[in-house]
């Protein structure tokens, strides 16, 4: 026994890394949620969470700045985070961040709640997005939701009544008054911050009660897969709306150029784009037929001469359905005037000027070709009869007939063509 404790000092003196080793860095996975809870944002948020579970990383920290969003893809979030065998850090950040509404309730559900200075978290009353909610209704959601994140506060040890309220009273609090009601769990001033903030901290996760181990941990950032964030992008009112004007722009070239492959099928492309958009968004199928009806009468200005009438009737019809496209109170999706008032003006402008030269290129006479003789003047170059003649056109002489007679030097007009012949008459 002696033996061994005089060669375990012995190796300590010369060896002393041996018995001061350090611990390995443990892996710390961090992703940014920036925009409205949507159910891409749910898709980027558990299939992170999965990748963190099978890494088996020590946290996985949400960097979050939300005004909120759709309830289906909250629950999913939440319940994501809950099922996680990693513990979840959630960190309101950076200043100036929020979690409003569906961030609330994400927050909430996290094993730990972090908040950067300059943010607040609350004003969580449910709204009807995609459908207006009658008084029973909104009372039935506001008690359903007011249940469902004071269950989260409670599960974490958070602040109950004030989840509650956040609710029934849409309160919000600032990051000082969040940690004073025990809503949160820390303040942070940034991602490095934050790991020494929960650094031995004790929090409880889906496997039982793990103690985290953070400091000088390595970052490791996973972004947003290319699918997810053209995904994300269409998801947004405007650029949904833009894609929806560019598919019909598109469509309408090729049904009246066919053969040009390209306006079709990049507007075909565009207003699918802006169909699966509108999965997501609250539209107002009235809206979007005012648009259609709009567009319509562009065409029909170019056609018919109504001296501005139907281009005023267009750009009122398209303003009111543009503005009724997406009904919801709530301001992210809803569509903005510096999007609709440059849309309804460049369509406008498309519709009257654009097609209206090429109708007009279209309705005018050919000047080449055979046709563009018809109606041309000329002079008989000798008599003409039904049997035929030579007449003198551009300076080139052509084969003639008339049904009445013509001498030698009158003035004529073509008629019609006919091959290498032309049928001529006097000029009166």
């Amino acid at each position: 026994m002696l033996l061994k404790i005089i060669s375990l000092i012995f190796l300590t003196l010369l060896y002393p890394s041996i018995a001061f080793s350090e611990e390995p860095k443990r892996d710390v996975m961090v992703i940014t949620i920036n925009g409205v809870i949507n159910p891409v944002a749910a898709e980027y948020i558990g299939k992170s969470i999965k990748i963190a579970n099978e890494r088996k990383v020590e946290a996985l920290i949400i960097e979050l700045d939300t005004p909120g969003g759709l309830d289906t893809s909250m629950r999913r979030i939440v319940k994501d985070i809950i099922g996680s065998e990693v513990p979840v850090v959630v960190f309101v950040s950076p200043s100036g961040s929020r979690a409003a509404s569906a961030g609330t309730f994400i927050t909430l559900a996290a094993h730990i709640a972090a908040m950067a200075p300059g943010t607040n978290i609350g004003a969580a009353h449910p709204v009807g997005i995609g459908e207006k909610m009658d008084k029973v209704m909104a009372e039935k959601a506001t008690h359903d939701a007011a249940a469902y994140i004071k269950s989260l506060a409670e599960r974490s040890g958070r602040n109950a009544k004030w989840a509650e309220d956040a609710v029934r009273k849409s309160i919000s609090a600032t990051e000082e008054e969040a940690l004073k009601l025990n809503v949160i769990d820390i303040v942070s001033k940034d991602l490095n911050t934050l790991l020494s903030d929960i650094d031995g901290r004790k929090v409880r996760a889906i496997i039982g009660e793990k103690v985290l181990k953070t400091v000088k941990a390595n970052v490791i950032r996973e972004e947003m897969g290319f699918r997810q964030r053209i995904l994300n992008l269409i998801s947004d009112p405007n650029i949904a709306y833009i894609l929806m004007l560019l598919g019909f722009y598109g469509l309408f070239f090729e049904l009246t150029n066919p053969g040009s492959i390209f306006p079709g099928v990049t507007g075909g492309i565009c207003l699918i784009l802006a169909f699966y958009a509108f999965q997501m968004l609250p539209v107002n199928y009235a809206g979007l037929l005012l648009i259609i009806l709009a567009i319509i009468l562009f065409v029909l200005e170019v056609k018919i001469v109504s001296h501005g009438v139907l281009t005023i009737g267009g750009v009122i019809s398209m303003i009111i359905g543009s503005l009724m496209l997406f009904e919801s109170p709530a301001p992210f999706m809803k569509l903005s005037l510096y999007t609709i008032l440059p849309a309804t003006i460049i369509t406008a402008i498309f519709f009257t000027v654009t097609l209206g030269l090429a109708f007009r290129a279209y309705r005018r006479k050919p000047v080449t070709g055979s046709e563009g003789l018809i109606g041309e003047e000329g002079i008989a170059n000798t008599d003409i009869t039904r049997d035929g003649g030579m007449v003198l056109l551009h300076g080139e002489r052509w084969i003639a007939y008339s049904d009445e007679p013509i001498s030698k030097g009158e003035r004529v007009i073509v008629e019609a063509v006919s091959g290498l012949k032309v049928k001529v008459k006097k000029q009166k």
